[in-house]
């Protein structure tokens, strides 16, 4: 913990209500573009799109269509929930050997062996298969109202104007600066000059233009999504891929196509949970909560509760770890929450895994490029073990909670492996100790996500701190801060009882927002 901070410093956010939906993203101008959608009579999963493609733009150093992710769906009119799985997939032409271990363990605070010139982590060998665009297109096609070139208008409105330079795009652009700086497309945009983009002292704010990506969405609006998958853009990006390096061929463009899954359901007190199956965290949260549960303190949130929290998110990663392979990466991601006046639901995270990526933009398209083959295992015959045609295991944990039959919450988080933590004690908080929305946002939390070694935020009460540190003896304090992210970002949406829609954002970033229709 810093001993420069304030300890009297405390961030807080007010809600926002409204009757005829809410969006809660991790950019406000983004959710105020998907709130604008629900005003003009679009539904939750237009909104959804049209907040993705801007996030893309606003804070392309998250996610965008170099990327991949997963969007849960509550159709209110069908009363049926659907998982879109628009994950990143290694290239068929893929080698293990080109991965060679090295000795130590790998860069970016990683939990596997080092390798070769961190080629999982950096740079074109880390690229895996894009699915963010598919995603979009099977998520309007199925669910939505609108059209494609309605959903990507505002993000390409954006991108003609640029993205305004504010203290957090400085200090979020100087703290991949070295590793940017190795990228003539990545140099040129984010480096102006040679050095990381910031306003002058005068207030002035100079804008980063990235006239190939306002090409590209231009391109992808008109051709259609597959353009990007079968078109004059996928011939772009296998170009600007090939010529770097990288195993990703036209057939692999080709052959990727986004899939509709049915949710995880998972009955918690008197709530129903929808997650993301397979190869995500929503399994592990079901494990969570199936040890934790049982030891809360009924009586009242309490050191016993905080305590119960640690040890289910410590069973629950032990056996994630041994049976389904994780990483220890500071991934970057974004999440958001959607709900419309219908009741219609969306919770959508999508992410380029590491903060930038792979580093690289591809020159010829302006797209930032995701690094999933970071998610892999280097190890042969691991759990999750690195190959070709191969989808990774992720974090991400965007859920929807029923009560019956009827739509309640929308929730879920960035931060890599701290996304689960974050979820399991705010669905706690709001289920178990009947928190109204924002109380539980501002309630101090633990990060329990390294087995054994959980932290508490300092502004928990001295019972709690003392409580954690004797269960766990190598237990930590991380305050809750914008930069370094000590813990995950979350956003949620809710209906109240009186039926107003209301959104939280993560109190202490400052770009996280909410908007109502």
């Amino acid at each position: 913990m810093s001993q420069n901070m304030s300890r009297s410093l405390r961030y807080s956010k007010e809600p926002v209500r409204s009757k005829g939906g809410v969006v809660a993203a991790q950019n406000q101008k983004a959710a105020d573009i998907g709130a604008e959608v629900l005003r003009s009579g679009g539904n939750a999963i237009d909104a959804a799109v049209a907040t993705a493609f801007s996030l893309a733009v606003l804070e392309p150093w998250m996610s965008g269509i170099g990327g991949g992710g997963f969007m849960l769906v509550w159709d209110a009119k069908k009363k049926q929930a659907h998982v879109v799985d628009f994950g990143m997939i290694s290239a068929a032409a893929l080698d293990p050997a080109d991965y060679p271990l090295a000795e130590g363990t790998g860069g970016d605070l990683f939990g596997w062996p080092l390798v070769v010139e961190d080629r999982n982590i950096l740079g074109y060998p880390s690229i895996a298969v894009p699915g963010q665009p598919e995603g979009m297109r099977l998520a309007l096609e199925t669910f939505g109202t609108r059209s494609w070139q309605q959903s990507l208008g505002p993000a390409i409105e954006l991108a003609r104007e640029g993205i305004e330079v504010d203290w957090f795009l400085s200090m979020v652009v100087t703290s991949a600066a070295k590793d940017l700086a190795r990228f003539p497309a990545s140099r040129a945009l984010f480096l102006p000059g040679g050095l990381p983009p910031s306003a002058d002292w005068a207030g002035v704010a100079p804008r980063l233009k990235n006239e190939a990506l306002l090409a590209s969405l231009q391109r992808l609006s008109s051709a259609g999504a597959r353009d990007y998958y079968e078109g004059e853009l996928a011939a772009r990006l296998v170009r600007d891929l090939q010529a770097g390096g990288s195993k990703i061929a036209v057939r692999d463009l080709a052959g990727y196509h986004a899939r509709l899954l049915e949710p995880l359901r998972y009955a918690y007190g008197d709530k129903t949970l929808l997650l993301p199956p397979g190869l995500t965290a929503g399994p592990s949260l079901c494990d969570a909560l199936d040890v934790a549960g049982p030891k809360l303190d009924r009586g009242g949130l309490s050191p016993q509760s905080f305590v119960a929290y640690a040890e289910g998110l410590t069973a629950s990663y032990e056996k994630r770890l041994a049976g389904m392979g994780d990483d220890n990466g500071k991934s970057c991601t974004t999440h958001f929450c959607v709900i419309d006046g219908e009741g219609n639901m969306v919770a959508l995270t999508q992410t380029l895994l590491s903060l930038f990526g792979s580093r690289v933009m591809l020159p010829e398209s302006g797209v930032l490029m995701n690094n999933g083959i970071m998610w892999f295992d280097p190890r042969p015959g691991k759990p999750n073990s690195l190959g070709a045609a191969k989808r990774p295991l992720s974090n991400m944990l965007p859920s929807l909670v029923l009560d019956g039959d009827r739509p309640w919450l929308s929730i879920g988080a960035s931060g890599g492996r701290r996304i689960m933590p974050a979820v399991m004690q705010l669905l706690s908080f709001l289920i178990d100790y009947r928190m109204p929305l924002d109380a539980a946002f501002h309630q101090p939390r633990i990060d329990a996500s390294i087995p054994g070694q959980p932290f508490c935020d300092p502004l928990l009460d001295d019972a709690t701190r003392a409580a954690v540190k004797a269960r766990f003896p190598k237990a930590g304090e991380k305050r809750r801060d914008p930069f370094p992210l000590a813990y995950a970002c979350p956003s949620a949406v809710m209906i109240e009882p009186d039926g107003n829609r209301i959104g939280m954002t993560e109190v202490a970033q400052p770009w996280a927002g909410m908007a109502g229709a």
